[in-house]
């Protein structure tokens, strides 16, 4: 009989997560950090922002910005460095869409 494994799929790392303030961002920030990692989300909303962190909860953290920024992409990198040293998993969902033709 073998042993069910205890730890994550993910244990120890850290992932950034851009758009992951919903959707499938938000989805993917949940399942990364059910399965062990420290992950980080970028949007440009801070009120949705801290929502998001809120509903994934520990091992989350927000990083405001605009991935489309590259002083935004900059200050990302510097934050998760200075917090964990390295990243692990980059998960890039951020994307916009118009209704209008």
């Amino acid at each position: 009989m073998r042993e069910k494994n205890t730890l994550g799929k993910l244990q120890g790392k850290v992932a950034v997560i851009t758009g992951g303030t919903e959707g499938i961002g938000l989805a993917t920030a949940r399942l990364f950090v059910n399965e062990g990692a420290c992950v980080f989300i970028t949007g440009r909303r801070r009120k949705e922002l801290d929502q998001a962190v809120t509903a994934i909860g520990s091992n989350a953290t927000g990083v405001q910005g605009d991935v489309a920024k590259l002083a935004d992409l900059d200050r990302l990198y510097q934050t998760v460095g200075k917090e964990k040293g390295r990243i692990d998993i980059i998960f890039a969902n951020a994307g916009t869409y118009s209704t209008s033709m």
